[in-house]
């Protein structure tokens, strides 16, 4: 019996295309438990790019790069509204959304944590899903905090921490 496209790509252990069927989930998930990781994408402006990468110089410091590479495959600039794509491993982003890198690197983090628990089957959105992401991205920037070497990138940090520590909504 000859074996089409999904077939080989299951036996190749090819990331599903889409993570959006109840098997292309669990293939991403599986896969994931195997150690894949993605090659991320940018794409966008000459500008966009840059900021990326300013993004996620931060997220390798910060020891979590590959994180984001096990969950995002892609960043990619648009116009509209910034958002995680959950069907396509992707975060969709605008140019004011990448304008700080510790902010950017922090919304990475959030979207990356978000992508994990929607492949895990646990609640990536809504109250509960979006105070899990909150409380990451706190981890995240006291850990870049306590890693980097520049001192405008700890004082950045400390900034995001007080204000989260005020602001009981985050």
């Amino acid at each position: 019996m000859a074996r089409g496209k999904k077939g080989s790509e299951e036996s190749k252990g090819i990331f599903p295309e889409r993570v959006y069927t109840y098997g292309e989930v669990y293939r991403a998930k599986e896969l994931i438990r195997r150690g894949h990781r993605h090659e991320l994408h940018v794409s966008g402006s000459r500008e966009f790019k840059k900021r990326i990468l300013e993004a996620l110089s931060l997220l390798r410091e910060a020891g979590y790069y590959d994180f984001l590479r096990t969950y995002i495959r892609e960043i990619r600039e648009i116009d509209g509204l910034s958002q995680l794509r959950e069907c396509d491993s992707a975060i969709w982003a605008n140019i004011y959304a990448v304008q700080n890198a510790v902010d950017a690197a922090c919304f990475f983090v959030q979207k990356a944590w978000q992508m994990k628990n929607y492949i895990e089957g646990k609640m990536y959105y809504g109250h509960e899903g979006e105070t899990f992401a909150a409380k990451k991205v706190m981890e995240f920037l006291k850990d870049l905090e306590e890693k980097s070497s520049s001192m405008k990138v700890k004082e950045e940090c400390r900034e995001r921490i007080r204000l989260r520590n005020e602001n009981v909504f985050l």
